[in-house]
């Protein structure tokens, strides 16, 4: 029997979520900031944390609430709060790795980023935590912990879950134009052509970030075309290559939605936010968005909007290797550790990640509209009806890898980079040669 979202997670080994919001407030170095305290017990103690807590959904208010509850409820820990936005915020944690200027505490994706930091010498890990509390520990589903844990050590727990790669639509637009959701690709080309004809977006999309069409598009199409072994084997170097006529297939199709003209104009200069509200709108027919749009359509959407909202997968491919009821996935992001953090200043830093990633707070994120990782019961009167049908679908359908989760961060960018020159009109063999340069340096380097 296949193992779906809720019973088995990621039992794939999937990474990186690309989740995030919050608030924000000073803008000195993270070394400065956190690096003053006392370790006499009881005596005010200073971390500094860092999150991607910067927008109005209702995950991203919990996580601020938290965090304010948090200073009030311990007033001998100071926290110095600095939100980034989430399109900012990897690049910005990037930059302050490299000075070996990190912030105490930092939101972490699991897989390629918690394994770079590790090789950097930036983290440790909180066994001793995870171990002193049993009943918390066994809450998590199963497998929440293996891409936080390297030789035995875990480095974060995960605050959320986040299927990427679900296709939206709206409900009211689709029986206006007497369609369906469509489950093969030409019922999608065919539906694409309908909504342009009636002069409407067939799909919103906002890759201004690039890393959009690569993990909540082409990690599922990919993997339709593909399959998942195909995938793993390249990503190892073990007797596949990105340029493969198989992954040139899987660009190939990528762009051939580009040119039946399935995107608005402009699609590389709106960001995921945007994508969303124009879909929201009822300005596009479909979207192709991760979990986190949930939250986002909770806080945003009218009721209406919420009401007109359905989700699918991705449609098969002919001929695909992978499988059609499968959806790209990752588990949440952790607040991961600095190796600097000793004392009692660890002793604070240890409540606050129980405290962020506790039961309670677990039960208000999925209330609020977010996926997670944790064993909780879903009152479906407290959420909206998108979510819950969402929720239905992640327990019906398998998980294959996000490509940025497998892939290292430089191979990741020139993926991302690329897909947007492809949507633009590039050639599938030239970007797939590009990646598989990038994966080879990559590789080299690690032997």
């Amino acid at each position: 029997m296949k193992k779906t979202w809720l019973t088995a997670l990621l039992t794939a080994g999937l990474a990186v979520s690309l989740v995030g919001c919050g608030a924000g407030e000073k803008n000195n170095s993270p070394k400065e900031n956190g690096a003053s305290a006392t370790n006499a017990s009881g005596e005010k103690v200073k971390l500094s944390i860092w999150h991607n807590y910067t927008g109005d959904d209702l995950r991203a208010q919990t996580m601020r609430a938290t965090l304010e509850q948090f200073q009030k409820d311990n007033p001998n820990i100071q926290l110095d709060i600095q939100g980034i936005p989430p399109d900012g915020y990897r690049a910005r944690l990037k930059t302050v790795a490299a000075a070996n200027e990190m912030p105490d505490l930092f939101v972490m994706w699991p897989g390629v980023m918690t394994k770079e930091f590790h090789g950097g010498d930036l983290l440790q890990p909180i066994n001793e935590l995870i171990d002193s509390k049993p009943e918390w520990k066994e809450g998590f589903l199963p497998n929440s912990f293996n891409d936080f844990t390297i030789d035995g050590n875990t480095y974060a727990v995960p605050m959320a879950l986040s299927p990427t790669s679900i296709l939206y639509y709206n409900k009211k637009l689709f029986a206006d134009q007497n369609v369906q959701p469509p489950k093969t690709w030409d019922e999608l080309m065919s539906v694409v052509d309908t909504f342009n004809k009636a002069k409407i977006t067939p799909i919103a999309l906002g890759n201004k970030a690039a890393w959009l069409a690569q993990s909540s598009i082409l990690s599922s199409l990919g993997d339709r075309v593909t399959g998942t072994e195909w995938f793993l084997k390249a990503v190892a170097g073990d007797g596949a290559k990105f340029t493969d006529p198989e992954f040139v297939q899987a660009l190939a199709y990528l762009k051939q939605l580009a040119e039946a003209k399935a995107f608005q104009d402009g699609f590389n200069s709106i960001d995921n936010t945007q994508m969303e509200q124009m879909f929201a709108q009822g300005k596009a027919a479909m979207m192709i968005d991760g979990g986190w749009a949930l939250t986002n359509l909770a806080a945003n959407a009218s009721p209406e909007a919420l009401a007109d909202m359905g989700a699918t997968v991705l449609p098969s491919v002919p001929g695909g290797k992978g499988s059609p009821n499968s959806l790209s996935g990752v588990v949440g992001t952790g607040l991961g550790l600095s190796k600097n953090v000793e004392g009692a200043r660890k002793e604070a830093a240890f409540k606050l990640i129980y405290t962020m990633a506790s039961p309670e707070v677990q039960k208000k994120t999925l209330e609020g509209n977010q996926l997670v990782s944790y064993k909780v019961d879903l009152d479906k009167s407290k959420v909206s009806p998108i979510f819950a049908e969402v929720y239905s679908l992640l327990g019906t359908v398998t998980t294959t890898p996000v490509y940025d989760g497998r892939l290292s961060s430089a191979v990741a960018d020139v993926m991302n980079n690329g897909l947007q020159e492809l949507l633009m009109g590039g050639s599938p063999e030239a970007i797939a040669k590009k990646i598989q340069d990038a994966h080879d340096k990559e590789l080299a380097m690690t032997k």
